[in-house]
């Protein structure tokens, strides 16, 4: 099977993959700002293990934003 390349894909879909990205960017430094921001006794579990976990996309930022904050 060849592989598509950018310009093949149609506008739409090359649109929606730009936005997804954007929003996976943005949770991503959201939650990176906030685990930074936020003393470690109010982080469920080690701030260097969610620093990590946060680069797992799209689970990383979900997960931390409902359950690595108390």
């Amino acid at each position: 099977m060849a592989q598509k390349r950018w310009s093949d894909l149609p506008v739409n879909q090359r649109r929606a993959i730009s936005v997804v990205g954007a929003v996976e960017a943005a949770l991503t430094a959201a939650a990176l700002r906030d685990l930074a921001r936020r003393p470690s006794p109010q982080v469920r579990g080690p701030k260097a293990v969610w620093a990590l976990a946060l680069f797992v996309q799209p689970v990383g930022p979900l997960a931390y934003f409902a359950a690595g904050r108390r």
